[in-house]
C-alpha cells in the first residue's frame, strides 16, 4: 500500500466514519489515504463499504486487490454496479485473497447479482472444471489433457473461482436464509464437479504410469457421503466419499486381475489433486474413512463387495450414513448400481436388532468429542444445535422412511418438507424446524466464508458477532441486526430446535393415543408403535397402552401429562430400559393421583423430572421402593431434601417417634423400620442423582443402619427393664464394612454384642438380660410387622465373629472379653477387630470396650509365624470361599484384585504398624491406606492403584444391587444389567465390555500389587 500526501485526501469525521460501520479508525484513516484509492470518488467508496459486513475488512482488501487490478477502481467508484464488489469483499477475506492472486477472474465481481439467488444451469460446473484440465465433458470417461503442476494448479483455480461465483450470489441475495438449500446444492456440485476434473487428471496420470493401458478400462465411481451426498455441503468442509470400481466389458485379462489395485491408485490419484500441497493450495480434505471396515478397509470395492460387508459387518450407524449415499462423479451407470444396491439395505435397516443403541451410540460419540468450553459456541454438535435437527430428521426417515417412500430423500430440508407432507409431523413443526435450520446453517456459512476454514464455533468477541449479524440482514430488515441481537436470535433457535425433537418424536404418539384436536399429527398404530420402537422401546404396544391411559381424558391431570409427556418419554427413552422407566412412571402416577406437588415439580423441575425418568430406567431397586413410597418423588425436584439428613437430625426423628409411642412399642418400631427405608431410598435416588461418591453412600446408609440398632435397642431395653429391672447395659459392636461404613444397599451387619453388669445385680440374671436383649434386638429388626413394611430389605444381625464363633457365648461381658482376647485371640480375630467400632449401647461401655481391644489390635505388631498365618488363611479363603459357578474374574469381593485383596493388604500393614503410628488407628479402609501412603509404608503409586480397584469394586457392587434389586458380589453376564450399572455408576461407555475391560484391567493392576506386597518371594 502506497500513500500520497496527506492533505491530498479528504478527511473524514469520526461521526462520519463511525456511520459507515467501521471499527478501527485509525487503520481505516491510513488505508483510506492508500495511492490505490486515489481515483475513486469519496462518496461512493464509502456508499459501497457502507453496504459491506465488515467495512474494515472490505477496505483492506479493496486496497490489496487494486495493487493487482487496477481495473477495479472504475467498479468501486460505480454506485449503480459496485454492490457486489464491497459484499463480498466484506464478507470473504479468503475469496478476496484469490482475487489478488487471480487477477484474470476479477472480472467476476463486475457481473450484476439480482436480489434473489438465480442458480446456474444444470452441468455447467461439471463442464468447467473438466475443460480446466483439457478434458471433454461430452466424454463417458473424460481424461485430462496433460498432468503435473500446471493442470492441477488450473483445476484448483477453476474451482475456487465457482466458489466466488456462488458466494456472490449468495452475499447480494436479499434473504440470505431464503436462498440456503440452493447455495448448498451448488457448493456440493462443485466438490462433485472438481472430483471429476481431479478423477480426469488421475486417469490422465495412470496411463502415463503404465504404459499401454486404457484408463478407461478402469470403471471408478465417487459416492459423495454426508453434506455432499445430500447437496447440502459447507463452503468448506471435508469431503466423505466412498469408491466403487468395476471393469470394462472389453477389459483384457490383465486389467481384470488388477483392477482392485488400479482403482486404489486412481482412487489416490485423485485424492492427490485435491488436497495435495501446491503452487495453488489444496481445496479440502477426501475423507474415504466411512468405507467398509474405515481406515482398515479396502479403499475400492465392487458393488457386489460392498453389498456383502453389508449384509455380514456393518454397523447400525453405517446405514444412517449411507442414507445420504450419491454418486456425485465418475462412472455414472455404475454409481447408480451401487445406489439400486444399497437402498433397500438403508431403507430395511430401522428393523435390525438394536438399531437404536447404534445410532445412539454414533451420536454420542459425536457429543463427546466437544471441549467444555466450545459448548456454549458449538453450533453444529452442541444442544440445539445442527446436530439435534440432522440427527432428529435422520431417525424419523429410518423409522417411517420403510414403508413411506416420499421419505426416502438425502437432503434435511427436503426431508423436513416430506416430513409435513405425509402428515409424520405437522407442517407447521415441519416449517419451524426448516426455519430455524436454514438459520444455523446460514450462520455456519458465513463463519467459515470469512477465512475459508472449517469452523463451527460462533465467535466469542463481540466484534466478531457484529460482522456476523451484519452478514445475515435482509433487504427488508427495518431495525439494524447488532451482535446483541444475533445472539438473542441464536440462543431462541436453540431452544427451539431442543424443544423441537422431543415434540416431533412424541407429540404424535400422545395424539394417537389420546385422540386430541384435528391440528395434531395422529399416526397410525403402526406408525406409533415403530416410532416407539426405533426410540429403544421393546415393547411399543404396551408402552402405548401407559401412554394412552397416562393421558386419556379431560381432566386437568390429563392435560398436563400431555404436555410433559413429549419431554419425559424423550429422557426415558435414553435410560436404559425405557419401556420400564415408562411403566414406573404410570404406577407412581397413578399411586399420586392428581397430586398438585407431583405434576409441579415434573412441569417445574426439570432436573428432578429428568433424574426420575433416568431411576425409573435403571434401578429396579429404587422403582420398587419408589412404588411403595411415591412421595418420596418430590425430593428429585429439591438437592437440599435429595441430600441424606445429618446424624444429628436422622437420630433425633427415631428418637422423638420412639418417645411418642413408648406404649405401643411396634408401632414405634414398625415407624423406625419405615425411616430406615425411606433413608435407604433417599440415599439411592441421592446416588443414583450423582450427588454422592462411593464414601458418601456407605456412610449414609452405615448411619441409617446404626440409627436403627439404636432404636431397636431403646425398644427392647424399655420392655426387659419394665418386667425384669435394669440389670445390665447392652452394646452392640458393628464389625467388617458395618464397622467400616462401607456399607452397601442391603447390607447385613456383623456385630458383637458387649454388656456390663450393674452394681449389685447377679452375674447370671444379668446376662441372661443381655442374652434377652440381644435376641430381642435381633428379632426387632427382622420380625414381620402388621401392617407389613413393603419392599423392606431388613437388616439382618450377624454375630459370627465373636469369640469361639457359633460355639461361643451370644454376648459376653467387657472383662470376659479381655481375658479371651489377652489369652486366646488368634491372629484373624486380631485383624477383624480393626473394623469394630461401637453401634449403640451406654458410652461407658464403648469405651471400656475399646480400652479391651486398643491393645490386641493395634499395638502387639505380628510376628513372622502370624503374618504367614494369615497369608495361609488368605489363601484358603480364596480357595474356599468362592461361589460355584461365579469367574473369580468377574468377583468383586474375593476375586483378584477384588475388595478382600485391598483389604487384607490395608489390614495386614495396619497389624504391623499401628502401634508406632496412630493415624493408621481407623477402622475404614480409604483413610487407612492413605496413611499408609503418607507414612511411606506404602509407595504412592501402589496406594492409588488399591484405592481406584477398591473403589471400584464397592462402587460397581452397590450398582449390582441397586440396579438388579438383587444381592450379589459379581458383575453380571446379562448386558442389558451391565449397561444399566454402566450409567448408575456414570460411566458412560458405549458397549457393556467396556465395563467389562475397565474392571478386569483396574482390577488386574491391583492383584499385582497384592501379590508383590502381600505375597513377597
Amino acid at each position: 500500500m502506497s500513500s500520497g500526501p496527506i492533505n491530498s485526501r479528504p478527511a473524514h469525521s469520526t461521526t462520519e466514519l463511525l456511520a459507515v460501520g467501521f471499527v478501527d479508525l485509525d487503520l481505516v484513516r491510513r488505508f483510506l489515504d492508500a495511492e490505490e484509492l486515489a481515483g475513486i470518488d469519496r462518496g461512493a467508496l464509502l456508499d459501497g463499504l457502507r453496504q459491506a459486513a465488515d467495512p474494515d475488512q472490505a477496505l483492506t482488501c479493496l486496497v490489496r486487490l487494486l495493487s493487482r487490478a487496477p481495473s477495479v477502481a472504475a467498479l468501486a467508484a460505480d454506485r449503480t454496479a459496485h454492490r457486489p464488489l464491497f459484499r463480498l469483499l466484506g464478507a470473504s477475506e479468503a475469496l478476496a485473497d484469490f482475487l489478488t492472486r487471480h487477477p484474470e477472474h476479477a472480472s467476476l465481481l463486475a457481473q450484476q447479482r439480482g436480489n434473489d439467488f438465480a442458480p446456474v444451469p444444470d452441468g455447467l460446473w461439471r463442464d468447467t472444471l473438466l475443460r480446466s484440465v483439457g478434458a471433454d465433458p461430452t466424454e463417458a470417461t473424460p481424461v485430462a489433457s496433460g498432468t503435473g503442476q500446471d493442470v492441477v494448479k488450473a483445476l484448483r483455480v477453476a474451482y475456487r473461482a465457482g466458489i466466488t461465483d456462488v458466494a456472490l450470489r449468495d452475499v447480494c441475495a436479499a434473504d440470505p436464509t431464503a436462498c440456503l438449500g440452493q447455495v448448498a446444492s451448488e457448493l456440493s456440485d462443485l466438490a462433485g464437479a472438481a472430483l471429476e476434473g481431479a478423477l480426469a487428471v488421475a486417469r490422465a496420470e495412470l496411463a502415463q504410469a503404465h504404459s499401454g493401458l486404457d484408463p478407461r478400462a478402469i470403471r471408478l465411481a465417487v459416492i459423495g457421503m454426508g453434506k455432499c451426498g445430500a447437496r447440502e455441503l459447507n463452503y468448506i468442509s471435508d469431503v466423505d466419499v466412498i469408491w466403487v470400481h468395476d471393469v470394462a466389458a472389453d477389459a483384457d485379462e490383465a486389467v481384470q486381475e488388477q483392477a482392485a489395485t488400479l482403482a486404489e491408485e486412481l482412487a489416490r490419484r485423485t485424492t492427490q489433486a485435491i488436497m495435495k500441497p501446491g503452487a495453488e493450495p489444496g481445496l479440502w480434505e477426501v475423507d474415504a474413512n466411512l468405507r467398509p471396515e474405515g481406515k482398515d478397509g479396502a479403499l475400492s470395492r465392487t458393488v457386489e463387495s460392498h453389498v456383502h460387508y453389508l449384509n455380514t459387518w456393518a454397523h447400525d450407524w453405517e446405514f444412517q450414513a449411507l442414507l445420504k449415499a450419491r454418486a456425485v462423479a465418475g462412472d455414472v451407470d455404475l454409481g447408480r448400481e451401487y445406489e439400486d444396491a444399497v437402498s433397500p439395505l438403508v431403507w430395511s435397516s430401522s428393523q435390525r436388532p438394536g438399531f437404536v443403541e447404534g445410532v445412539q451410540r454414533m451420536r454420542a460419540r459425536v457429543t463427546s468429542n466437544i471441549a467444555p468450553a466450545q459448548i456454549p459456541w458449538q453450533l453444529k454438535l452442541g444442544p440445539g444445535g445442527l446436530r439435534d435437527v440432522e440427527f432428529t430428521v435422520q431417525l424419523l426417515q429410518l423409522v417411517h422412511g420403510r414403508v413411506e417412500p416420499r421419505l426416502r430423500v438425502r437432503g434435511t430440508l427436503p426431508a423436513l418438507h416430506e416430513l409435513g407432507e405425509t402428515a409424520y409431523i405437522s407442517r407447521v413443526d415441519a416449517e419451524a424446524f426448516s426455519a430455524d435450520y436454514r438459520f444455523l446453517r446460514t450462520l455456519e456459512h458465513r463463519i467459515q466464508l470469512i477465512r475459508m476454514r472449517r469452523s463451527h464455533l460462533v465467535p466469542e468477541a463481540e466484534a466478531e458477532q457484529r460482522v456476523l449479524s451484519r452478514s445475515l440482514a435482509t433487504e427488508a430488515d427495518l431495525n439494524p441486526w447488532t451482535a446483541e441481537r444475533l445472539m438473542k436470535r441464536w440462543k431462541q433457535v436453540k431452544a427451539t430446535v431442543r424443544g423441537l425433537h422431543q415434540k416431533l418424536f412424541f407429540r404424535p404418539l400422545l395424539a394417537t393415543a389420546a385422540r386430541l384436536g384435528d391440528d395434531e399429527v395422529r399416526l397410525s398404530s403402526d406408525a406409533a408403535q415403530a416410532r416407539l420402537s426405533a426410540l429403544g422401546y421393546a415393547s411399543p404396544r404396551q408402552a402405548m397402552a401407559h401412554i394412552e391411559a397416562l393421558t386419556a381424558g379431560v381432566s386437568r391431570t390429563a392435560a398436563l401429562q400431555r404436555q410433559l409427556l413429549p419431554v419425559l418419554l424423550g429422557w426415558m427413552a435414553e435410560s436404559v430400559d425405557p419401556d420400564a422407566a415408562l411403566l414406573g412412571f404410570r404406577r407412581l402416577a397413578e399411586s399420586l393421583g392428581g397430586s398438585p406437588w407431583f405434576l409441579a415439580m415434573l412441569r417445574d423441575s426439570p432436573a428432578g423430572a429428568e433424574r426420575l425418568c433416568h431411576i425409573l430406567g435403571t434401578s429396579r431397586m429404587v422403582s420398587d421402593l419408589l412404588e411403595v413410597s411415591p412421595e418420596s418423588t418430590a425430593w428429585l425436584g429439591n438437592d437440599q431434601e435429595l441430600y441424606p439428613p445429618s446424624w444429628k437430625k436422622l437420630w433425633g426423628e427415631i428418637e422423638s417417634k420412639l418417645t411418642r409411642h413408648v406404649a405401643d412399642p411396634d408401632g414405634g418400631m414398625r415407624l423406625v423400620r419405615l425411616t430406615r427405608r425411606r433413608e435407604q431410598l433417599r440415599t439411592a435416588l441421592a446416588d443414583g442423582s450423582g450427588m454422592l461418591d462411593v464414601s458418601g453412600v456407605g456412610a449414609s446408609l452405615a448411619d441409617v443402619d446404626r440409627a436403627t440398632v439404636i432404636g431397636a435397642l431403646r425398644v427392647a431395653e424399655n420392655r426387659d427393664y419394665a418386667e425384669h429391672g435394669e440389670l445390665t447395659r447392652l452394646l452392640v459392636v458393628s464389625m467388617g464394612r458395618q464397622g467400616g461404613r462401607e456399607i452397601g444397599y442391603g447390607s447385613d451387619a456383623d456385630v458383637l454384642f458387649v454388656h456390663q453388669p450393674l452394681p449389685g445385680s447377679s452375674a447370671a440374671e444379668a446376662q441372661a438380660q443381655a442374652e434377652r436383649l440381644a435376641h430381642a434386638v435381633g428379632t426387632l429388626l427382622r420380625a414381620p410387622l402388621k401392617p407389613p413394611v413393603l419392599a423392606e430389605r431388613r437388616l439382618e444381625l450377624d454375630a459370627d465373629l465373636r469369640p469361639e464363633g457359633k460355639q461361643g457365648a451370644l454376648v459376653r461381658t467387657v472383662e470376659s472379653y479381655k481375658e479371651y482376647y489377652e489369652r486366646w485371640a488368634e491372629v484373624w480375630e486380631r485383624q477383624a477387630l480393626l473394623r469394630a467400632l461401637p453401634m449403640a449401647g451406654h458410652r461407658n461401655v464403648a469405651q471400656s470396650f475399646v480400652e479391651v481391644i486398643d491393645p490386641v489390635r493395634y499395638g502387639r505388631g505380628l510376628k513372622p509365624e502370624e503374618l504367614q498365618q494369615i497369608r495361609r488363611i488368605k489363601a484358603r479363603v480364596e480357595g474356599e470361599r468362592m461361589p460355584r459357578g461365579v469367574s473369580p474374574k468377574r468377583h468383586l469381593k474375593l476375586g483378584p484384585g477384588g475388595l478382600s485383596d485391598v483389604e487384607w493388604l490395608v489390614q495386614t500393614l495396619q497389624l504391623q504398624h499401628a502401634a508406632e503410628h496412630c493415624t493408621l488407628r481407623v477402622t475404614s479402609t480409604l483413610p487407612a491406606l492413605r496413611q499408609l501412603a503418607a507414612l511411606g509404608i506404602l509407595d504412592p503409586d501402589d496406594a492409588e492403584g488399591l484405592e481406584e480397584a477398591w473403589v471400584l469394586a464397592t462402587d460397581l457392587r452397590a450398582a449390582v444391587v441397586a440396579c438388579t434389586g438383587r444381592a450379589a458380589n459379581g458383575l453380571p453376564e446379562n448386558r442389558q444389567e451391565l449397561r444399566a450399572i454402566a450409567s448408575w455408576t456414570d460411566r458412560h461407555v458405549e458397549n457393556p465390555s467396556e465395563l467389562e475391560e475397565e474392571w478386569l484391567r483396574t482390577a488386574r493392576h491391583a492383584r499385582s500389587i497384592f501379590e508383590r506386597l502381600f505375597y513377597p518371594v
